[in-house]
């Protein structure tokens, strides 16, 4: 595969630096000169550019991201199809994978898994919404923002709905750990697919650990298809009741007993929002696996003893239950207010301890906004002085003007001092609350406010704290209600006061080529430092500090990284199938370049499948495989570019059996890159 950091893609996009590799693509980091904004640009990998079928996965992502708007769905800004390189061009995105943050916290509070999982429900049924599945839901794929927004990408495998969607299962499509069990199969697969690995993702989340894990992928697959999951709540005990419920049926091997749509997930976890202590009566076999839902409302009731729900979502309820609600609500009057009276208790003392423990924390507790009035209840009140709000416009004409009606992070969340919580305002059919558009550049925040029906002016101004072409303030200020079709004046700062400069694109270069162009620009050479890790010729600059495109002051000093030319090792991975109809043991021996490298007995009726690892800098190596003295594989390792390829394989001839000795498995002759997982973008 080419490196393209340091190239310019059709004039526009400058590849800084590569950020993440897959199977079938490389993800650069970008500078986009016509839009002045960093993207991600996602590049087929040369290899696979006469492939039919890569082209094919490629080119559907492409058509699946295109027709989907949505904020917990990473946005594709660009696509090209050109003869020589393909790619995809998406919105920058500054956060980590989920599955990094599952590693760093595990297991989760449950209301945070509410939170994330809420939010991938929101995009699924977007997608579902447009005829798309998704079809590789795992944490992989799931990029968290520091804010706490939730971002699903890469429908690298998604399909439309109305087209074939059988999963290949000699193609290794999805991620066996969250695939649902008809996906592992190779049967016909819809929206209850991406609802099960959703289940998977909560059951990680709730308990920290994956429901089925095996030595190798193929144990894997099997488990899906045929064990059940270990209870959450024998994991992890404080996992309330009615979210392990959903879980499971979430993860329900027949696709009729899970949930059948992603609202109808969402439904149930609003109810369990509401309410923690409510139960479905969902009931999970142990024995057989299945959800045994309980129909009659009464008995849900009495098996509930905990059910205190409260009066402000009665409206919700049909009218022919309010009078059986209301009793069931006086008759547990009683116990309300020893609960009541507990809780105060519990958190007095925790508050007499935590005052004396002389630990000062800087996280506090979401509290509920919904329903209290921005201006009179919550603006500049000091109770709220430990958070930041962003205002956006809701239109409810049962609610009065200025009431709050939803907030972007749940109540009872822990979330930092000052985290900025964006907050639903319902406003009048005549006014509009003005955006917050500082730090947007100039044409992004006149068309922001344009849209809302107001009539922007452009204002320059010299501002030395923000750079030039992007929004100082607005006069009205952001986040203040206003009449539609009023003026509003946005101040664009000119830039510092001092000369700017941009620093040039030297990535790629030799080293005496890029220094003489950042003295060409006004800037001074810094330190210069090697890395060993790069495949580049020695001398090449790898990275500069500030980055290519950084409009920095005249005399600023760049500091330079080049490659040392020494490749760092590399391993890489093969997965010898056995030869199928064989049960006894068989010598394996495996020759690297002429030399026995690895000498073990397998028996292919145990394990099907053998892993193979070669560690090496560059140049091919020829690998020989050889059965009870029988050739059985030629694999040629190329660490040039860290990928194999099976140049010949031969019939295994059973010597042991009296039977007709079966032929092996055909052996993939193309060109498969080692594995690797896809890193964010």
């Amino acid at each position: 595969m080419e490196n393209f950091e340091g190239k310019r893609l059709d004039g526009r996009y400058e590849l800084q630096k590569m950020i993440g590799e897959g199977g079938m693509a490389c993800v650069y980091k970008a500078y986009d000169r016509i839009d002045d904004r960093w993207v991600a640009v996602k590049i087929l990998k040369d290899e696979f550019a006469d492939n039919s079928e890569f082209l094919r996965r490629f080119r559907n992502e492409s058509k699946a991201i295109s027709v989907l708007s949505h904020p917990n769905i990473v946005k594709v800004c660009d696509v090209s199809f050109g003869d020589r390189i393909q790619y995809i061009v998406m919105e920058y995105i500054e956060g980590i994978t989920l599955k990094t943050h599952l590693e760093r916290n595990h297991p989760l509070k449950w209301q945070e898994a509410i939170h994330f999982t809420t939010q991938i429900l929101n995009a699924l049924q977007h997608a579902h919404s447009k005829g798309i599945i998704h079809r590789d839901i795992k944490p992989q794929n799931i990029m968290l923002l520091p804010d706490g927004t939730i971002k699903v990408m890469d429908f690298g495998i998604a399909r439309f709905s109305d087209s074939q969607t059988h999963t290949m299962t000699d193609k290794a499509i999805g991620s066996v750990h969250y695939i649902a069990p008809e996906q592992a199969r190779g049967d016909i697969t819809d929206e209850k697919a991406d609802i099960y690995s959703v289940g998977v993702m909560l059951y990680e989340m709730l308990t920290g650990q994956l429901p089925f894990e095996a030595d190798n992928a193929v144990s894997v697959a099997i488990m899906q298809l045929q064990s059940q999951p270990q209870p959450p709540k024998d994991i992890n005990p404080s996992i309330p009741d009615g979210l392990e419920e959903i879980t499971l049926r979430a993860m329900q091997k027949n696709p009729a007993q899970r949930y059948q749509s992603a609202a109808q997930m969402l439904q149930d976890l609003e109810a369990f929002r509401k309410d923690p202590s409510i139960q479905f009566g969902y009931r999970y076999n142990t024995n057989t696996g299945a959800i045994e839902t309980i129909t009659d409302v009464d008995q849900v009731m009495q098996g509930n003893n905990a059910y205190t729900d409260s009066y402000e979502y009665e409206e919700d309820m049909p009218k022919n239950k309010k009078h059986s609600r209301a009793v069931m609500v006086l008759s547990g009057i009683g116990i309300a207010i020893l609960v009541a009276a507990v809780a105060f208790l519990i958190m007095f003392v925790v508050g007499i301890f935590s005052n004396n423990s002389g630990n000062v924390t800087d996280e506090v507790m979401v509290p509920n906004f919904i329903g209290k009035h921005y201006v009179n209840d919550i603006k500049d009140n000091p109770v709220y002085a430990d958070f930041t709000f962003a205002i956006k416009d809701g239109n409810d004409p049962e609610v009065d003007p200025g009431i709050v009606l939803k907030q972007s992070i749940a109540e009872g969340l822990t979330v930092k001092k000052g985290k900025e919580i964006t907050l639903i305002v319902n406003i009048s059919p005549d006014s509009v609350t003005l955006t917050d558009v500082r730090g947007q550049s100039q044409l992004d925040a006149y068309n922001t406010i344009k849209e809302q029906g107001l009539e922007p002016t452009i204002v320059f101004v010299a501002d030395d704290k923000t750079a030039s072409g992007y929004v100082v303030s607005t006069d009205p200020a952001g986040n203040t209600s206003v009449k539609k079709g009023s003026k509003v004046n946005i101040y664009v700062s000119t830039g510092p006061t001092d000369t700017q400069v941009p620093v040039p694109a030297v990535i790629g270069m030799p080293l005496e080529t890029a220094k003489a162009r950042l003295q060409d620009a006004g800037l001074v050479v810094g330190e210069v430092t090697q890395a060993d890790d790069s495949g580049q010729a020695a001398g090449t600059v790898l990275e500069t500090d500030p980055l290519p495109g950084n409009k920095v002051s005249s005399g600023t000093t760049v500091n330079i990284v080049v490659s040392s030319g020494e490749q760092s090792s590399t391993t890489i991975r093969y997965y010898a199938v056995l030869p199928t109809g064989v049960n006894h043991d068989i010598d394996m021996k495996v020759y690297r370049n002429g030399e026995l490298v690895e000498s073990k007995v397998v028996n292919p009726q145990i394990n099907g499948i053998v892993e193979l690892a070669f560690e090496g800098k560059n140049g091919v190596d020829k690998v020989v495989v050889t059965l009870d003295g029988q050739e059985y594989l030629h694999i040629d390792i190329d660490f040039d570019n860290g990928t194999y390829s099976v140049t010949q394989s031969f019939n295994y001839q059973d010597t042991v059996s009296s039977s007709e000795p079966s032929s092996s498995e055909e052996s993939s002759s193309s060109s498969s890159s080692s594995s690797s997982e896809e890193s964010s973008h």
